[in-house]
């Protein structure tokens, strides 16, 4: 229930990013920067760890997949951003999630604004066509 209600408040965060922000990305960039940053806890086929529906004995869950299989792309451009650049439990606090254990750390002192949206529209490129407008329609449309 828990992970429920993480999930709803996420999805209703205000003041997301229109999608335009993940379109033009260098995408090699993006790949480049995932293996070197993310790939050794989501996979380096974005397949995430083991078990990473069940929390450990701290009640952090592992690593998700940002493959179709896994939840990322039921968020939101700002939410992603903000998870990436910020870490999860200072992320989930700006929308009042609060005493969530992330064990995602924040890479906003490690890459850059554009690395991290380099790094996200290279995750939502794998993503089957079906599953990338789905994401897409979780954000505000652009002007």
């Amino acid at each position: 229930m828990k992970n429920f209600l993480i999930s709803i408040s996420c999805f209703a965060a205000t003041g997301a990013f229109a999608d335009h922000e993940l379109d033009n990305r260098d995408l090699a960039n993006g790949q480049a920067l995932y293996a070197e940053q993310c790939a050794a806890c989501h996979g380096a086929n974005l397949e995430g760890q083991p078990e990473w529906r069940s929390p450990d004995e701290n009640g952090v869950l592992p690593a998700p997949p940002h493959d179709q299989t896994g939840h990322t792309w039921h968020h939101d451009n700002k939410l992603l951003f903000e998870y990436s650049k910020l870490g999860g439990a200072a992320a989930l606090e700006a929308r009042g999630v609060t005493g969530f254990a992330s064990g995602m750390p924040g890479f906003g002192e490690t890459l850059t604004d554009e690395e991290i949206w380099d790094i996200l529209a290279y995750i939502r490129s794998t993503w089957p066509k079906r599953v990338q407008d789905i994401q897409a329609a979780r954000n505000p449309p652009h002007d």
